[in-house]
């Protein structure tokens, strides 16, 4: 049993580093290109924030801005990824018998690894704008841990669809670019809450997006930032952000479920 575990875990590390070494096969930078990204994200907007005055009327709006952009990547990587997790692999799921959640869990955890690689530009950009507030710091570990059960829940169950579905890659398309503008990536959290089309006591509700929680929890973390908005915690209590870890738990769970049904017949439609 043991011995199962450690091959099991040998693929895992294997599968990781081959999906991160695709990502950059071919160019000059490799890796360097997880570091060089966020840089260059950070810089345009940077420099197109100044010449449009395009700050929301907010000192610390960039910060804002960039760290909901570079969080948000992490996310839509995985998406992007998982469509291929499953299908990619045809070789490997007809010739050989191995779990195959092990597929859609080291995208996931390959997003994961690159995620945390362009975290430090953004980190060190804070820290030298003077945004950086660590103090909360502690809030960076659920953030990322409902993060990762989110797109791992997210692979698992894109992966499956799209063996039997070729239409799913244009669906997350679509339903990728909607979720991110129902997000509050470049909006404030207070104009989602003011938005969302339901009363007063049941405006909690907005955190049924997981990465409205998730975004909160890493701005809190980074940048001190409340969970819910001070207009609005009279309503909105701040323990409402881990309604949204309960959905990426939950969308863990109907992800695994998902690739559970289609295992048996993955062989067969590939």
């Amino acid at each position: 049993m043991l011995e199962d575990w450690n091959k099991r875990g040998d693929l895992v590390r294997i599968l990781v580093a081959r999906n991160l070494k695709i990502r950059y096969k071919g160019s000059a930078l490799g890796f360097f290109w997880s570091l060089l990204t966020p840089a260059l994200t950070i810089l345009m907007y940077a420099i197109f924030a100044h010449i449009l005055k395009f700050n929301n009327g907010q000192p610390r709006y960039l910060e804002y801005l960039v760290g909901g952009i570079i969080v948000w990547g992490f996310t839509a990587g995985a998406m992007n990824d998982a469509l291929f997790c499953i299908v990619g692999n045809a070789n490997l799921v007809k010739k050989v018998y191995f779990p195959r959640l092990i597929l859609p869990l080291t995208t996931a955890l390959a997003s994961g690894v690159n995620f945390l690689l362009t975290f430090v530009p953004l980190v060190l950009y804070l820290a030298l704008d003077g945004g950086l507030d660590l103090s909360r710091g502690y809030w960076l570990v659920p953030a990322f841990v409902f993060q990762l059960a989110l797109c791992t829940g997210i692979c698992c169950f894109v992966g499956a669809a799209n063996v039997f579905f070729r239409d799913t890659q244009h669906i997350v398309g679509v339903g990728q670019l909607a979720w991110f503008f129902l997000t509050p990536v470049f909006y404030y959290p207070e104009m989602q809450i003011a938005a969302f089309p339901a009363p007063g006591p049941l405006k909690f509700l907005v955190f049924l997006n997981p990465m409205t929680g998730v975004l909160a929890m890493y701005r809190r973390g980074l940048m001190g930032m409340e969970l819910v908005p001070e207009e609005w915690a009279a309503v909105v209590p701040a323990c409402s952000a881990w309604l949204s870890g309960l959905v990426c738990l939950a969308a863990l769970a109907a992800g695994l479920a998902a690739l559970a049904a289609g295992n048996r017949k993955f062989g067969d439609v590939l």
